[in-house]
């Protein structure tokens, strides 16, 4: 059942972060998306109701969310197609965290961090998080951001509600290397 559910989080994630196109499936200005839509649409896997909600509530990084009548469903941060998730500027801690991979790092000391072809550029509070993110890539390095010089020299800091710190970018003079 494990990885069943990693299966359809991770078709979730694509439909809902990245190609809702390619089943057809309608997502408002915000991501959100009719649960029912995308049941019906859906022709990769038998989903119901009860089983999009285990994967919403068992999801490790806590990648979606149900609204409050739980009829809609959308991902909380990583889109890189065109979504307004509503988040206010938020005041960020003293520092943050993100993960990379060691290959990336030359190209990032000299460029710093950018969103890609995603809407932001994600950093978190947790060193396990990031190494985890960093690992995905290759060998892991940990970058430290000095969020608060940031935050004090203009650049404004989203929170998600699964704690993910979204900024445009991060220039390489707030980074250094953890360790």
């Amino acid at each position: 059942m494990d990885k069943q559910i990693t299966k359809i989080s991770k078709y979730l994630s694509y439909l809902l972060r990245h190609k809702p196109e390619a089943i057809g499936l309608t997502l408002d200005a915000n991501g959100w998306a009719n649960i029912q839509e995308l049941i019906d649409k859906t022709s990769d896997f038998d989903l119901t109701h009860e089983m999009i909600q285990v994967v919403v509530e068992t999801n490790d990084k806590q990648r979606f969310a149900l609204d409050k009548t739980g009829g809609k469903i959308r991902a909380n941060q990583g889109h890189s197609i065109n979504v307004d998730l509503r988040l206010s500027p938020q005041t960020p801690p003293d520092r943050l965290l993100h993960g990379t991979a060691e290959r990336f790092y030359d190209s990032i000391k000299s460029e710093g961090l950018t969103k890609q072809e995603r809407h932001h550029v994600h950093l978190s509070e947790s060193a396990h998080t990031t190494s985890a993110v960093g690992s995905r890539y290759g060998k892991p390095v940990l970058l430290e951001i000095n969020a608060q010089k940031m935050f004090k020299d203009g650049y404004q800091f989203y929170r998600t509600a699964n704690n993910v710190w979204l900024v445009d970018k991060v220039p390489a003079e707030y980074i250094s290397k953890v360790g």
